[in-house]
């Protein structure tokens, strides 16, 4: 069996992902630090609980587990910290990526799917395609940019092979009920919305005059388990020989907050209570993106994309906790 390094596999999406690597016959090794990830979570193969920051117990793991791909999930996702912490930003996200990469260099390990972000196009209009410019407008979105030219640089030098992906919101759950999103603290929508219902507790809705429908911000939300079979397909496709590639993971629709909100009060049969807080202004009003690309390359097509499906299997991996 091959063995595959997933750092940062503890997490919501990379939990996710070793799960249906083990189900197509691959070995996910965790690489986690569990800074944000949670022991519950390594199910499926072997854990390796260190950061990226430590580079001789990293070089062990190549050692050891002789992974033939890699996936890279590890990052800082808040935006508004981001903003206000941008060296924590550029030192996890930058430097601990750095560090992967002159690992997989040293062990001759050439074959990388790297977790980037919608953040790198900026403040984009109408459907995004992966020949849209870049310019992100935050040091989130910076890092993940950066991030990016690095494996370009790398391809270059080294002989690298990658999948980039750029995906959305990650929305959902787990269909079997094993696995599900919880970030400390939790910045996400759908789960944000869920706690209020149940908790009785105020969301916050940032800004309600954005240039939309009803004044509140649309995001193209795509099911992890989606995400999972796209990152599946990416290692399936390197091994086989495949050329790197940068693709969208999307669903090519949107929806707005409060159609979120909505959806929330209807699965969870509770009303959510929100205010409303200023909007950010280095945050775009509606981004969607197609996927054709993936389509193409990787015959990935989401299947669990109705705003309902996200939600509800949100909503049952909360009940069950």
């Amino acid at each position: 069996m091959t063995a595959v390094l997933v750092v940062g596999g503890a997490g919501f999406i990379g939990s996710h992902t070793c799960k249906a690597l083990k189900k197509r016959g691959f070995i996910p090794v965790v690489y986690d630090n569990l800074q944000s990830g949670h022991a519950w979570a390594v199910k499926y193969g072997p854990f390796v609980r260190a950061s990226l920051d430590d580079v001789d117990t990293l070089s062990q793991a190549f050692a050891m587990h002789k992974p033939q791909a890699v996936l890279h999930f590890a990052s800082s996702i808040n935006v508004r910290e981001s903003v206000q912490q941008p060296g924590l930003y550029y030192r996890n996200n930058v430097s601990c990526s750095l560090n992967l990469l002159e690992a997989m260099r040293k062990h001759n390990t050439r074959h990388l799917v790297f977790s980037s972000s919608a953040a790198v196009y900026g403040l984009p209009s109408g459907p995004l395609s992966e020949d849209a410019p870049c310019s992100p407008t935050h040091p989130y979105g910076k890092s993940k940019w950066m991030v990016e030219q690095m494996i370009h640089d790398y391809e270059a030098a080294h002989g690298l092979r990658s999948v980039i992906f750029r995906y959305f919101n990650a929305a959902g759950a787990d269909v079997g009920g094993e696995l599900g999103e919880a970030h400390t603290p939790e910045t996400h929508l759908i789960p944000l919305a869920i706690q209020a219902a149940r908790l009785k507790e105020t969301l916050t809705i940032f800004g309600d005059t954005h240039a939309t429908p009803d004044g509140t911000a649309i995001r193209d939300y795509v099911h992890v388990a989606d995400l999972a079979e796209a990152h599946v397909l990416a290692v399936e496709h390197l091994l086989a020989g495949g050329n790197s590639a940068t693709l969208n993971l999307a669903t090519g629709r949107g929806y707005s907050v409060k159609e979120v909100v909505a959806m929330v009060e209807k699965v969870c049969k509770q009303a959510v209570p929100s205010t409303i807080a200023p909007r950010n202004s280095s945050e775009p009003a509606t981004l969607i993106a197609t996927c054709h690309q993936a389509k193409t390359l990787l015959d990935w097509s989401p299947k669990y994309t109705d705003l309902e499906t996200m939600v509800a299997t949100a909503h049952h991996w909360y009940s069950a906790c």
